[in-house]
């Protein structure tokens, strides 16, 4: 018996996003309370203290969005209040959606 969850279309989801609902970008989130950023010149590291895994936010404006996620009704709420283009929304909400599937986002 395969331990693969199919979605429609019949593709496999990643291992990764099994047991993670999916990221909805018109849903709200907030930072974990278990997890605390290091700024860094590059963005800020992420460490989640209750699974112990390490993520990189890779510009200053991720960090951005991400510290104040709990203050907008959604996620693509938030890209738009920080003032991310909308020729980079798909880039933020592929790190966003990262970032929910390694629980360093949670819903709200």
């Amino acid at each position: 018996m395969s331990t693969e969850r199919r979605v429609s279309g019949g593709r496999s989801l990643p291992p990764e996003t099994r047991d993670h609902p999916a990221f909805e970008p018109d849903g709200p989130y907030a930072l974990s309370p278990n997890v605390a950023l290091r700024p860094e010149p590059f963005g800020a590291l992420a460490y989640h203290f209750g699974n112990r895994r390490l993520s990189f936010l890779k510009t200053p404006l991720l960090v951005t969005v991400v510290q104040g996620l709990h203050k907008h009704r959604s996620a693509r709420a938030a890209l738009s209040a920080h003032g991310v283009a909308r020729h980079e929304e798909r880039g933020y909400l592929s790190a966003l959606a990262s970032l929910a599937r390694a629980d360093m986002i949670v819903r709200a």
